[in-house]
């Protein structure tokens, strides 16, 4: 039986709208709303979708429950949070569909091949190395902070992986949408979706929802935006 771990003082959290309980540090790197808001935004995706940076597994367990003939692979660079990763996809019984993998995103092309996935899911860092406030809990600034691979690396490695025509979506801060948007277009990543998160009606965006296609063209379609309620999303 699968239960919070005392000693790393751990907590199990429910997301009933999935069926889902998932086993998280009580301090440390939680998960926000960030993961749910992609995971509704890249919507129902059947084949193989890869999520990079999947932290505890939250945004592949719930691909998993929203596509149940998905295969799903969630990559985490830090060895504890991946094991909690599998962890979770045993509490909730998916371990036929979800596999997690304990690597940093630039090793992929040793593990897969080219245009392995249809669909591509990152919740990037926003943050570049050596600003902000440094977080003195445990997995915190490596998931703000660029502490192993930068925006362009997680969507070289995106491009990589995703097959002609798939998609690749990422939430991401928009003070670097401008960035993100940029080496987008280096890479020929066509921007075929945005929508943008705020925190209320009045205020200004604070996070972007973002679709990029491979081997694609497409007009740009900007979505109504997203009111998410006070405070920080992540």
């Amino acid at each position: 039986m699968i239960t919070p771990d005392a000693a790393n003082a751990e907590t199990m959290d429910e997301l009933r709208d999935f069926d889902l309980r998932i086993l998280q540090p009580r301090r440390g790197y939680r998960f926000s709303v960030d993961p749910l808001l992609l995971c509704e935004f890249s919507g129902k995706s059947d084949g193989r979708i890869i999520d990079l940076g999947t932290g505890c597994g939250v945004m592949a367990l719930i691909m998993a429950r929203m596509v149940p003939g998905s295969m799903i692979v969630g990559v985490e660079s830090r060895e504890e949070s991946a094991r909690l990763a599998e962890r979770n996809v045993a509490l909730n019984g998916l371990e036929g569909q979800v596999t997690v993998i304990s690597a940093d995103i630039l090793s992929l092309k040793g593990l897969f091949p080219v245009s392995s996935f249809d669909l591509v899911l990152t919740n990037p860092p926003y943050r570049p190395l050596g600003t902000g406030k440094v977080s003195p809990l445990a997995g915190r600034d490596t998931a703000r902070h660029e502490s192993t691979a930068s925006l362009a690396d997680f969507l070289e490695m995106a491009k990589y992986l995703v097959k002609t025509a798939g998609r690749i979506c990422c939430i991401y801060h928009v003070s670097r949408l401008a960035e993100l948007i940029a080496t987008a277009s280096l890479l020929k990543l066509c921007l075929l979706r945005l929508q943008f998160v705020h925190g209320r009606a009045t205020g200004c965006g604070r996070m972007v929802l973002v679709e990029l296609g491979k081997g694609r063209n497409g007009e740009l379609t900007v979505l109504p935006p997203l009111f998410v309620g006070s405070g920080d999303s992540r």
